[in-house]
């Protein structure tokens, strides 16, 4: 009996461990994933600039922050989602770049990023770019005049909305297969398994059938050069991909006269 007593405490100690460690891990998952910035640090104006700010709701009450910047006689609107770290005003170079091929630019930040209220997780940024996208069509706007762009982890989150709804085309910058895929790289000796933050960028976009064009950095330090190939290779066409040099963070502007001959030439077939 004793014995038998012994063996239930062990298991149930073992259990209590194996809970404890799962518990820090989704700590440590929602701590390391997601990297907001509150503080807003420019503004398109000192780019010479005009722009809207915009506040929308989401599906579930949460205030977002974005900017709407025109651009003269353009018709097409790039629907930005922006990469991890930072937030909104700190993709304005890139702003400028879009702006100055003739585009429209819409870029708002996820909840918890700057101005927008909340807490991030995968399940509220994918509820985020539905805001972001309604609020386009709010404007009479249609889905045919707006062009997805994903930087990094915004890849993940345009994937999701254009598996879902209707969009012009989509370009994927810096992109991932799936969050496991990281996590294997960032932290190798990491059951991968333990993870719960999916970002399925593989499955989803097999299902696109709209134009696409992947970038990826040959350097890229933190989502592997391999990671944007396989991407595109699970991509349903049509597709067209785009090696450029340069770190992670770095690459578009070390690339800048490549890409931009790249997307003028793809805008233009659009």
């Amino acid at each position: 009996m004793s014995i038998a007593i012994k063996g239930v405490n062990i298991l149930a100690i073992l259990l209590v461990a194996l809970g404890l460690v799962v518990i820090f891990f989704r700590y440590f998952e929602r701590q390391t994933i997601f990297y907001p910035t509150r503080g807003i640090d420019f503004s398109p104006k000192e780019l010479g600039l005009d722009f809207e700010d915009v506040f929308l709701n989401t599906a579930d009450n949460f205030k977002l922050h974005g900017w709407l910047v025109p651009a003269k006689e353009a018709t097409c609107y790039l629907l930005f989602c922006h990469g991890n770290a930072g937030n909104l005003s700190h993709r304005l170079e890139k702003i400028k770049f879009f702006h100055n091929l003739g585009l429209n630019i819409f870029i708002f930040d996820y909840r918890g990023y700057g101005r927008s209220r909340g807490r991030p997780s995968e399940r509220g940024l994918y509820k985020d770019v539905q805001a972001a996208y309604d609020y386009l069509l709010s404007r009479n706007i249609n889905p045919g005049q707006i062009i997805g762009y994903g930087e990094s982890l915004g890849s993940a989150i345009i994937i999701n909305l254009a598996s879902r709804n209707k969009l012009k085309a989509l370009i994927i910058e810096g992109g991932f297969t799936d969050a496991r895929d990281i996590a294997k790289v960032a932290y190798p000796y990491l059951p991968s398994a333990i993870i719960s933050t999916r970002l399925d960028s593989e499955d989803k976009i097999k299902t696109i059938k709209i134009p696409k064009l992947i970038i990826h950095s040959l350097n890229d330090e933190i989502v592997p050069y391999p990671l944007g190939r396989k991407l595109y290779d699970s991509a349903a066409p049509p597709k067209e991909f785009l090696e450029i040099h340069g770190g992670h963070n770095t690459c578009f502007f070390e690339s800048e006269g490549i890409l931009k001959d790249k997307l003028s030439d793809f805008f233009k077939r659009l």
